[in-house]
């Protein structure tokens, strides 16, 4: 491997979690990237300072040559009646490539995020719902319901990137360091809640799997209902209605989730609770929105582009298969789903195999061995990523394209 050399710091996007945070300085030498900017984000860390493992392409555990690596891929293509195309970690360019090969293939798509990003998509085809954006909750934000998530745990940077501002005159329309914060759920780590004058941020602590009767009760609040419980799954009502009631006052309420986090049966009922809640707190004199969070493995840039080339998002069924290909182009600890099937894995040169797949083919990582494009996990933008790195790893579109044309 080769360090791009460049006589200035280079400044980057960071691609290892939704948020996509373009301010990344990275300074390079002959042996390593260093992060000169971010030192309090270990996934930007861990992602820049990924070494090569894997270089050169495996057939059934044994080094090949590239092009006999695609040809043994194109045979196994070629004798599947039924191929899945899974894992789909990459960037727009990347599945773009992969949705054209599963047409010429009559494949199926799988991403490895379709479980919790079909609980979003239920609730978004079903009854639609009012969300915005990072930078309106930078903006205009005075009070942000965090539900069944801490945040931090997948976005790192977002209180500092959005809600507690190092220059208040970053906030258009509020004073960002008087936003109040609430957490609804369970082990959550409130710490970055703190305001910077010290305010502690409101918490109500339960299990993730009562959120569906805690948020039917709060949405009851917000109308107006009267109640005679005196608590719900051991909350309080009265911790409820102040909820309530800074919802009903504040000018620009934000609730947001995660649904990955909202792991339990029917979790998508709790997600369009949230969005009814907005609604109706929009039938008031106050504004209200949410935001889905979280965002990993180029998740959210694969169903944009799923939806805008075939009309419909990712889907979260395991469709019967013959063969597989896994696409990994970011996570190297997330190993390829085991299968009895045939199965070929184009992915990031440090993946490590619990099952040795009959084609292993290295590629470029995005954001660091080659250019490519994600969008944020708000879907408001999509921003471009930088090579800071040289070396030969062929990018998943060339190698993709190479298999296609032996169809």
């Amino acid at each position: 491997m080769q360090i791009k050399q460049t006589k200035s710091l280079l400044q980057a996007t960071c691609p290892a979690c939704g948020l996509l945070c373009d301010d990344i300085v990275l300074a390079a030498d002959e042996d390593a990237i260093n992060v000169a900017s971010v030192k309090n984000c270990a996934k930007t860390l861990t992602f820049f300072s990924q070494k090569l493992t894997h270089t050169s392409p495996q057939i059934a555990g044994k080094t090949a040559s590239l092009q006999q690596a695609i040809a043994h891929t194109a045979s196994l293509l070629k004798a599947s009646k039924n191929p899945l195309f899974s894992g789909l970690s990459t960037d727009v360019q990347g599945f773009r490539a992969i949705y054209n090969l599963a047409q010429k293939s009559n494949g199926n798509l799988l991403h490895m995020n379709s479980q919790s990003t079909a609980r979003n998509m239920a609730v978004l085809q079903s009854t639609g719902w009012q969300t915005t954006t990072l930078t309106e909750v930078k903006n205009r934000a005075d009070v942000i319901v965090f539900i069944g998530t801490d945040v931090i745990s997948h976005n790192t940077r977002f209180f500092e990137r959005f809600v507690w501002l190092k220059n208040i005159d970053d906030a258009m329309f509020t004073n960002a360091n008087a936003r109040q914060i609430i957490y609804i759920g369970e082990r959550l780590n409130a710490q970055a809640g703190v305001a910077p004058d010290g305010k502690q941020p409101t918490s109500i602590s339960c299990s993730n799997t009562d959120l569906p009767e805690i948020l039917a009760i709060l949405r009851a609040l917000i109308a107006g209902k009267m109640l005679k419980a005196q608590t719900i799954a051991g909350i309080a009502i009265n911790d409820l209605v102040a909820v309530a009631e800074k919802l009903k006052q504040a000018k620009y309420a934000v609730l947001a989730w995660i649904a990955k986090d909202l792991d339990f049966a029917h979790a998508e009922l709790t997600i369009q609770s949230i969005t009814e809640t907005v609604a109706l707190l929009n039938n008031t004199d106050s504004r209200a929105v949410g935001i889905s969070l979280g965002g990993s493995d180029g998740d959210t840039a694969a169903n944009n582009a799923s939806t805008w080339l075939s009309g419909y998002s990712l889907n979260d069924n395991n469709p019967d298969h013959d063969f597989m290909i896994w696409v990994n182009s970011f996570s190297p600890e997330k190993s390829p789903v085991q299968t009895n099937k045939p199965m070929v894995v184009l992915g990031n040169a440090n993946i490590q195999f619990a099952q040795i797949p009959d084609v292993f083919i290295p590629i470029a990582t995005p954001g660091l061995d080659c250019g490519g494009t994600l969008f944020r996990v708000d879907s408001a933008v999509a921003l471009p990523l930088k090579q800071v790195r040289e070396n030969n790893l062929p990018t998943l579109k060339d190698v993709v394209r190479q298999i296609e044309a032996l169809l």
